[in-house]
């Protein structure tokens, strides 16, 4: 390969070197983080025959180069054309950092979220659980409480832990906030105590309060300050959170020893005190009711596009916290019913943007390979079509972007068709699936369906976008974008470059097995990458005792400093992939002392690694090994020659040369 030509190409055809924010590269692909996606001539890259396909993950423009040539084509883009180089991390998190503000307020909020969904998971399951034992018209016309009284008190428990998470929220997300703004993570979550403090009117009852009159407030710099709490608002304590971080920063650096120690949390927490319930609070609070009163005029006034509107902005307003405040809107809705009013439209519009919610989260989930996410979609998709969609909202579809868009959509339609049927609720409940029983008894079955149908519009419309090669992209880990790389190369042509070889090396095509052990089939792998075989056709060997040697003669294209990984290119053209373990790249070297690197040529047997295997399955690593053929394409089919127990330079399988291959 002329890497110098290829580093030239790859610069023109990306749209210079201006274009590129930041680049990287592992072992087999340049890894760029783009200003502008449109000035990319994509085909131009993918039909250079030195290159092996192009993809987009991670939020990078990611080129197949290969490995032992990507870091020279990358060396010549730097040395020569004036790149920016960072590390695979670096350009990871400038990745993640770009895009407008919007996209990047996006992140952070992400960021902080994830750390916390488990409670709010759980606790939106449990208040489903909840809501089930004491929702009347479920099981008849008594809820299961009613009907059994012994379970009344379980339900009052279950009730206590799941809304724990939900009204104490400020606490759970000013610590995570500091955390990621660079504060005092306790002092965070003192400042979120101190919002939802039991001296401050609880934000779910300010309705009623403000009817009875009994909302104390302060008198603070000739301002009245109503105490009014913040319980399960986001907004207010992320924008607190951020405050009293830049304090305690700016503090930091003008104070020092016992005074920076003793002052600096007094002066942060009783300056951003003050600014918290004086000016964020009554913002944020003004801003409430004016959402509030605006929905209420749009839906009254243009009916089903003020319902399209409102479906479409409710969960972003449930970002915000903001959505607390609607019950100012509902109770009264519902008790103008005994004046022959129809009800609440809000409560049913709520349930089409929770279930739309839900349902991408749950397309999400049968369609990522990333086991975390995997967790995160499924459990958060079920609580949200029971009507808790934080963890659904936070953890899966806000990080993806793609399904909160998708859900806002769905939401919209269904939110329009509440007006075009003209549903009503007669009471509070879970926005979900179980919400029926808070419907207007004659409109339950216009619910019933709509909600299926919402929920099917969301879930088939994130399907079909997840199956995409942009939704595939969007989900892609480190290992999804190794199988994004195996697909996209297998759809090149590949040639087999033969090695040269001092005279007399083995240019057969017989590879041995590189380890003493136990022959399986690739499909017994636990890894999906390897076992589906993405990477290459093979076997794997759960190693027994000894080194790791090489299988054939050749050449070693890819040896990773951690000894967990080789790349082998044959004295007869065929590239291996030999991983040793399963994710021991997380050792960073201990328990493997490697014997060659990138450059050397090897024989057959020679070491390539010696592994202490004990250590390796103490550390909690499986050490099965794969041993595939990374340039199948070049060549015919595999034939498998061994099973069960093999030595080492055994033979482990066979590749069919391209000729004989065709003539099959």
């Amino acid at each position: 390969m002329d890497h110098a030509r290829v580093a030239k190409d790859v610069l023109t055809y990306v749209g210079g070197a201006e274009n590129i924010n930041a680049a990287a590269h592992c072992a087999t692909r340049l890894r760029l983080v783009l200003n502008d996606m449109d000035k990319v001539d994509q085909k131009a890259l993918d039909k250079d025959p030195d290159l092996k396909g192009t993809f987009i993950a991670g939020g990078m423009f990611q080129i197949i180069v290969g490995p032992g040539d990507v870091d020279h084509v990358f060396k010549e883009m730097v040395t020569k054309g004036g790149v920016k180089e960072v590390s695979k991390d670096e350009a990871k998190e400038q990745a993640a950092q770009g895009g407008n503000p919007v996209s990047r307020f996006i992140k952070m909020v992400a960021d902080i979220f994830v750390p916390i969904l488990p409670a709010l998971i759980a606790g939106g399951l449990m208040m489903a659980i909840n809501n089930v034992l004491t929702a009347k018209g479920m099981f008849g016309e008594q809820s299961l409480t009613e009907r059994w009284a012994w379970l009344s008190d379980y339900a009052s428990l279950i009730n206590l832990v799941s809304s724990a998470a939900f009204a104490f929220l400020p606490v759970l997300v000013g610590f995570s906030a500091a955390k990621r703004f660079g504060g005092n993570m306790y002092l965070g979550a003192a400042m979120g105590a101190a919002m939802v403090s039991t001296e401050l009117t609880n934000a779910y009852t300010i309705q009623a309060a403000r009817e009875a009159g009994t909302i104390e407030v302060w008198n603070l710099f000739g301002l009245e300050v109503e105490k009014i709490g913040y319980q399960a608002m986001v907004i207010p304590v992320l924008a607190v959170t951020w405050i009293m971080s830049m304090i305690e920063k700016w503090l930091h650096k003008r104070l020092s020893g016992t005074a920076d120690f003793l002052l600096t949390p007094l002066i942060t927490l009783l300056v951003t005190g003050f600014l918290t319930f004086v000016v964020v609070g009554p913002f944020t609070r003004m801003l409430s009711d004016g959402i509030t009163d605006g929905i209420a005029w749009l839906y009254n006034t243009v009916g089903p596009v003020g319902g399209l509107l409102f479906g479409l902005v409710y969960s972003p307003i449930v970002v915000t916290g903001l959505h607390q405040s609607f019950p100012a809107i509902e109770l009264p809705l519902i008790a103008e019913m005994s004046n022959g009013g129809p009800g609440s439209f809000i409560f049913p519009i709520a349930s089409m943007a929770n279930v739309a919610q839900g349902a991408v989260a749950l397309a999400v989930f049968f369609n990522t390979r990333d086991p975390k996410l995997k967790g995160l979609a499924g459990a958060g998709g079920a609580s949200a079509v029971f009507g808790i969609t934080e963890p659904a909202i936070f953890g899966v579809n806000l990080r993806l972007r793609w399904p909160f868009y998708i859900g806002m959509g769905a939401a919209g339609f269904g939110g329009a068709m509440v007006a075009i049927l003209d549903i009503h609720s007669q009471a509070l409940g879970a926005a979900g699936f179980v919400g029926f029983v808070s419907i207007v008894p004659e409109d339950i079955p216009r619910y019933i369906i709509l909600e299926l149908v919402t929920f099917t519009l969301a879930f088939v419309a994130a399907f079909g976008y997840a199956r995409s090669a942009r939704g595939k992209a969007s989900m892609a880990t480190d290992d999804d974008e190794a199988a994004l790389e195996a697909e996209v190369a297998a759809s090149h042509e590949q040639e087999a470059v033969v090695v040269e070889l001092p005279e007399g090396a083995d240019t057969d095509f017989t590879i041995t097995s590189p380890i003493e052990g136990t022959a399986v089939a690739l499909s017994e792998v636990e890894d999906q990458t390897f076992a589906s075989g993405m990477l290459g056709p093979g076997l794997a060997v759960v190693p027994a005792s000894g080194p790791v040697v090489s299988p054939v003669d050749g050449e070693i294209i890819v040896a990773f400093p951690t000894g967990h990984a080789y790349g082998i290119r044959s004295a007869s053209g065929v590239e291996l992939l030999i991983h040793v373990g399963m994710d021991t790249v997380q050792l960073d070297g201990k328990h493997f002392t490697p014997r060659v690197k990138a450059g050397d040529t090897v024989l057959r047997g020679q070491t390539l690694v010696e592994v202490d295997w004990e250590g390796v399955t103490a550390a909690g690593y499986q050490i099965v090994t794969p041993v595939v053929v990374s340039n199948a394409t070049a060549f015919g089919e595999l034939v498998d020659t061994a099973s069960g127990e093999v030595a080492r330079q055994d033979a482990l399988f066979a590749v069919t040369p391209a000729a004989q291959g065709a003539q099959a």
